[in-house]
């Protein structure tokens, strides 16, 4: 008799938790109604602990009421990104639940709620590229993506984001992902000119486009194309492997990037670098020999092969090139600093050595020798120097290490015309 009591007992409390359960559900909707919203939390916190034991539509309902409060707290600004990111997820079981049970009361809204949130997503990833947050930035685009993964497009942006926050990890994941689902970002819309605004608008289909135009409300119809993206894609891999260190992967997977995109001189800049960086210098001459021979009068081109050649310690070559940079484009002021900078350079190992130097008559001797080579590094750049200052007058930068070179050659007349002129 006592066993049956205690298992009535149980099935009465459950019984009671469910009625309470749903009295508190239909209290919360009731709330959202009235716009009393304030007593909505605390009456989802009592269900919360009975929810396993619920069934698919007290679930869904539950999940849809918790996206109603997250959201209302979203468009009165409380702890937006939190928020939003919970009305995603409160979305998402809403949508999940009633698909499997196959009753969908709350799915349509919810849809509704998840195009809203996605759209605040990437608005907001927008706001803070604009303030260089992008690793908050590339979050929100992932969570955009998680809500609609038909929309590839984020995880492309998400995976720049990433990579522009030196996140080369979350990148490569990013892009490693979407060259699994053979994304290509390639696309066509279709275009015209709105009467009204004198704005151009982008339309789904031409069908679309075609029928305002049609009915005068649109005018001057074009398409626009879209190139793959994929090139693009596999370069970046590329590109964070050697940031790994990872040679061998990123010379594979550049050899397949260059197949897709022979004539980007980036990528075979990339390929050089690889060869630099396993000290390959056989088949970095003959590489760059072939970019050359195909943009003999590209300056940036030549200048980026001196900045590769003066990584590698290759001054001889990273000096040629910083001139032919010149030679092409007389203005090229990053070519000028970049020069200045590898001439300073010799001086520091004369520096170290002078350093070292003791007060006998050989290391006088020997000091006076050094002395002379580092007149020489100083004499060497003063024309650089000077053709620098007269393409951009106003570089204090460059007026500044100018003066430090005549005030180190003891050319006291000309520091003093160089700091008055330029007000230094």
């Amino acid at each position: 008799m006592k066993a049956k009591n205690v298992l009535l007992t149980s099935a009465l409390l459950v019984s009671v938790a469910t009625f309470a359960q749903k009295d508190q559900l239909k209290a919360a909707e009731k709330a959202i109604k009235k716009g009393n919203l304030q007593e909505v939390p605390g009456l989802l916190n009592q269900v919360e602990p009975l929810l396993e034991g619920a069934s698919d539509a007290e679930k869904a309902q539950y999940y849809y009421l918790r996206e109603t409060v997250y959201m209302d707290a979203v468009d009165k600004n409380v702890d937006v990104d939190k928020n939003l990111l919970l009305a995603a997820n409160a979305s998402k079981e809403v949508v999940a639940i009633e698909k499997k049970s196959g009753k969908q009361e709350y799915t349509a809204e919810a849809k509704k709620v998840i195009a809203k949130i996605k759209e605040k997503l990437v608005n907001g990833a927008i706001e803070d590229s604009k303030e260089s947050k992008f690793k908050e930035g590339a979050d929100k685009l992932t969570e955009a993506y998680k809500l609609d993964k038909k929309d590839t497009l984020n995880l492309y942006y998400a995976s720049s984001f990433r990579m522009n926050a030196k996140d080369f990890d979350g990148s490569l994941k990013d892009l490693q992902e979407l060259r699994k689902l053979k994304f290509t970002g390639k696309s066509k819309s279709f275009i015209a000119k709105n009467v009204m605004t004198d704005k151009e608008e982008a339309f789904a289909t031409a069908a679309d486009r075609d029928r305002m135009v049609k009915l005068k409300t649109h005018e001057s119809p074009r398409e626009e194309v879209v190139e793959s993206k994929e090139g693009e894609i596999v370069k970046n891999i590329a590109l964070i492997l050697v940031q790994q260190k990872k040679i061998d992967e990123a010379k594979e997977i550049i050899v397949e990037a260059r197949k897709l995109n022979p004539d980007d001189t980036s990528l075979a800049m990339t390929e050089a670098n690889l060869y630099l960086e396993t000290k390959d210098f056989d088949s970095y001459k003959k590489l760059v020999t072939e970019i050359l021979a195909k943009n003999p009068n590209d300056a940036d081109l030549l200048f980026n092969l001196g900045v590769i050649s003066s990584e590698a310690k290759n001054k001889v070559d990273a000096e040629m090139y910083y001139n032919k940079a010149i030679a092409v484009n007389p203005k090229y002021m990053n070519a000028y600093i970049n020069l200045v900078g590898l001439k300073l350079e010799a001086e520091t190992p004369i520096n170290a050595e002078m350093n070292k130097l003791g007060t006998s008559d050989k290391d006088n001797k020997r000091y006076e020798v050094l002395k002379n080579e580092k007149k020489k590094i100083y004499q060497g750049v003063i024309p650089v120097l000077v053709k620098a200052l007269e393409i951009d007058p106003t570089n204090k930068d460059i007026g500044n290490t100018l003066a430090s070179v005549y005030g180190a050659l003891e050319m006291s007349a000309e520091k003093k015309a160089l700091t008055t002129k330029l007000g230094l």
